[in-house]
């Protein structure tokens, strides 16, 4: 591809990811997308705090937080003295949700009627939290439900089985939901300690987009009293200690599944928060290894190896960094072992500079992609900001990397020494 066809579609990308973006007095941010011609909204209200966030200290008090809290305080938000917050979506036709993660909490909706109402529920809930010991215990049980779900879901027991094995310390072993004794421990102080540390508004992030302008999304926040300064707190995070004992190198275990799954984890140096190019470059190795464009892909999906689920992903949050090879095939043991000798040919040898443009381009192509939804516009825009930049910094530092770049990362990522091998066989 010439330079000149790669300069129109960097511009295009860029231009396509412009947002309009307000800091208010209270410290929340405010990112707005507005979707001529779109009739529904999408917003998301998040929070940087999540799952790994289990230390702390608020205003020089120490706080340590059982397995599970983030996503126990997830389902809290959406319960009050004046009832449920579901029920209230309900009578404007909204579908609402949430969901945790390693390093964030969201809360979303998405409707194409009663705008105003819908974002004052929204900032409603998740500012005037309400937490008592007895809808604590009654959530407690609920969650245990939910636990036992996760416990059997083939991906997820292969996700957090990898990530155990590659992580001695890091909290991003523990499951998101904690376990049914883990958050037995929590208590109203704990959870408002929570809130008080991390959904302060200048730890959060409302993104809007569709059919919506900035000044009516700011006109909510001004009905929710977040256009004036929110009283102060100290908070710190605990650091992170280094991870340098070698992982665990194997793990097996059988589950009812219909054919063998596995999963080829290797643990990375950290990507710093605000290293978007970094974060970029993780996400852009694994395509190069494994994605569709790949003759390593064709040839284990030609030999009926692997199915369309097959895939490559990194995953970057606080204090720790991983790729992993996930999929169900009859003999997983050939292909990870496939996708090793791929990576260390890639070392040797080299990116092929084709591919390497091919897989790049691809990644423009997902990017306006999603900013051709609603949902995906707003939580794209929201999940940047959480990661210290903006959709159009990653526009950037992908158009800045280099076949180069990739041969150097393939020379200190992926080693064998920090993987591990996770296969789940059919019971019986």
């Amino acid at each position: 591809m010439t330079d000149l066809a790669m300069d129109s579609i960097r511009s295009r990308t860029a231009g396509a990811v412009n947002c309009q973006t307000a800091v208010l007095p209270s410290g929340l941010t405010v990112l707005c997308r507005t979707m001529p011609g779109y009739g529904s909204v999408h917003a998301m209200y998040a929070t940087a705090f999540g799952s790994a966030d289990r230390d702390f200290a608020l205003d020089g008090r120490s706080i340590r937080l059982p397995a599970g809290t983030a996503h126990f305080l997830e389902h809290k938000m959406f319960e009050s003295e004046q009832g449920d917050a579901f029920d209230l979506y309900a009578k404007t036709g909204a579908s609402a949700n949430a969901f945790t993660g390693y390093d964030r909490t969201c809360y979303i909706f998405t409707a194409t009627d009663q705008i105003d109402r819908n974002l004052d529920i929204l900032l409603g809930m998740v500012g005037n939290p309400w937490f008592t010991e007895a809808t604590i215990a009654k959530e407690q049980g609920i969650i245990g439900q939910e636990i036992k779900m996760y416990d059997d879901s083939p991906d997820w027991r292969l996700m957090t089985g990898m990530l155990r094995c590659l992580y001695r310390q890091h909290p991003i072993r523990d499951d998101i939901a904690g376990t049914v004794d883990s958050i037995a421990q929590l208590t109203p102080e704990l959870l408002y300690a929570c809130t008080d540390a991390f959904y302060r508004p200048g730890n959060m992030v409302l993104s809007v987009a569709g059919n919506i302008t900035l000044d009516r999304a700011l006109a909510a926040c001004a009905r929710a009293g977040l256009d004036k300064p929110a009283p102060e707190r100290t908070v710190v995070r605990a650091p992170r200690a280094p991870e340098n004992d070698p992982p665990t190198p194997e793990m097996h275990f059988t589950m009812p599944v219909n054919k063998p799954c596995f999963a080829l984890g290797y643990r990375q140096a950290p990507v710093a928060w605000g290293d978007v190019r970094g974060e970029m470059l993780a996400d852009l190795l694994p395509d190069l290894v494994t994605g569709g464009l790949t003759d390593l892909y064709r040839t284990l999906y030609d030999k009926g190896l692997v199915n369309p689920e097959f895939s490559g992903e990194a995953l970057c949050t606080a204090g720790c960094s991983a790729v992993a090879f996930t999929g169900e095939s009859e003999d997983p043991r050939r292909v990870a072992d496939m996708v090793r000798a791929e990576i260390a040919r890639l070392r040797r040898e080299g990116v092929d500079p084709e591919l390497f443009t091919l897989v790049k381009n691809q990644m423009y192509g997902e990017m306006l992609a999603d900013l051709e939804c609603v949902e995906d516009a707003a939580e794209a825009m929201a999940g940047a900001f959480l990661r210290g930049h903006t959709l159009s910094d990653e526009v950037e530092a992908l158009a800045g990397l280099t076949v180069q770049d990739a041969d150097a990362a393939l020379q200190t990522m992926m080693l064998d020494e920090a993987s591990t091998y996770v296969e789940i066989q059919p019971q019986g």
